[in-house]
């Protein structure tokens, strides 16, 4: 009888086990971040125009962008304007990488070890190598993508990838073997793992986040990103939830908004305002806006733009759309208005202190505004992009389930630096 209740006691141990490294599999997952501080390089609209302009081609691809129609000198330098990365490691045993996580692009890709030896962008970064990963899986169907601050290409391949913890199997990825651009030479990070729909993945790849959620790798269908304003070496440059929602991130109510369509994390928007005034750029029918983490700045229809980045008293700078303040003092800036954003009725205020950056390299300094013009082609006339600028003061949540966005208030705090375990959802 103590022979078959011991032995009971043991299934029920091993039982109670499995439950809990199930749990303990399904809680939310939190990746840090890393933040590049800008230089006076990233800020350059002509280039930021052309890069906006063919990320976003996909929406009209009957409508080709050339570096012309947006503003850009043919040979520009320049590199991406991409701020935060975060870890992620492919292949048994992990082989380690930084990508940019990207809500305006859908695609995993990484350099490859089969890139050839004058890639530098490819040198010059951590590069994948199928020989060394017992759980490769060969594909060799070709891509490639234009990203307007470079492109990449080369042929698809499959392998297990390793996320904050998570292990996705079987996840389709880019072997980039050739990158131009000096945005990816450059680049303090080695590839892009995107996080919008698989209608606009390039070559039908099953995006990570789908596989994460039909392999039932997270409760809720849920991802959230909280960035960090100001750098700092116990916060890091942010954070992105897998899973869940940080409730130590924000303060206040959700506001959440449906999708219009389910190609990019694409909204409606009411209004723009500029102190209690409104600017009158949406009307009845409204605008649409996208929530990306792939882009650093506010961009929208350039003679919308200019036209407040000229009302807030700044230089447009000819021919790039590039905003700047002449006085960089903080009373001046302390002075500008307000800029709201309103979405479901609610206005989402920016502040001075959030929308101007200011930017020293060399012992100079200098305020850009967070605001882009950017040449949109005519179907495109009322398109906004809601980048880092609003993103890192609105705590922004993806919610995959209810095919909507949600914000909240940021928490920006030194209160953050003692940061509390993962939301738990069971």
């Amino acid at each position: 009888y103590q022979r078959r209740v011991r032995g009971q006691n043991m299934k029920l141990s091993h039982l109670y086990f499995a439950l809990l490294c199930f749990v303990v599999a399904l809680t939310a997952t939190k990746i840090s971040l890393s933040k590049r501080e800008h230089t006076l390089k990233d800020i350059n609209s002509a280039f930021l125009n052309y890069r906006v302009l063919s990320k976003y081609q996909s929406k009209y691809p009957d409508y080709k962008v050339t570096k012309e129609e947006a503003g850009v000198p043919i040979g520009l330098n320049n590199y991406a304007d991409t701020q935060y990365y975060g870890p992620i490691a492919l292949g048994t045993p992990q082989q380690p990488f930084q990508v940019v996580f990207d809500t305006g692009s859908s695609n995993l890709w990484i350099p490859s070890v089969k890139c050839p030896w004058n890639d530098f962008a490819c040198d010059l970064h951590n590069k994948y190598d199928s020989g060394k990963s017992s759980t490769y899986k060969a594909n060799g169907t070709t891509f490639s993508i234009e990203y307007g601050s470079g492109s990449t290409s080369g042929f698809i391949s499959n392998d297990v990838l390793t996320i904050g913890g998570i292990k996705v199997k079987d996840q389709d990825f880019g072997e980039a073997t050739s990158e131009t651009g000096p945005s990816f030479i450059l680049a303090e990070f080695d590839g892009i793992l995107g996080l919008a729909f698989e209608t606009i993945s390039v070559d039908h790849s099953t995006p990570v986040w789908y596989n994460i959620i039909s392999q039932k790798l997270v409760q809720s269908a849920v991802f959230s990103f909280w960035l960090s304003k100001t750098p700092d070496l116990k916060l890091g440059g942010g954070e992105m939830t897998l899973g869940g929602i940080d409730t130590t991130k924000y303060t206040g109510p959700i506001t959440y908004v449906p999708l219009i369509q389910t190609t990019y994390w694409e909204f409606a928007v009411d209004d723009f305002s500029l102190g209690s005034n409104s600017l009158g750029w949406c009307g009845s029918s409204k605008c649409s806006a996208i929530a990306d983490t792939g882009t650093s700045l506010i961009a929208g229809p350039a003679t919308l733009i200019n036209g407040l980045n000229q009302k807030l008293g700044a230089f447009i700078v000819p021919g790039v759309n590039e905003a700047v303040f002449a006085n960089c003092t903080a009373s001046f800036i302390a002075s500008l208005p307000n800029v709201g954003v309103t979405l479901k009725g609610i206005v989402f205020t920016l502040t001075p202190k959030d929308y101007v950056l200011q930017i020293s390299q060399a012992g100079s300094s200098i305020c850009v505004s967070g605001f882009l013009g950017v040449n949109f082609p005519p179907p495109i006339s009322n398109l906004f992009i809601l980048g880092d600028v609003f993103i890192s003061t609105y705590y922004t949540i993806f919610d995959f389930s209810k095919q909507a966005v949600g914000f909240a208030k940021a928490v920006q705090a030194l209160s953050l630096i003692h940061i509390s375990e993962p939301t738990r959802l069971l």
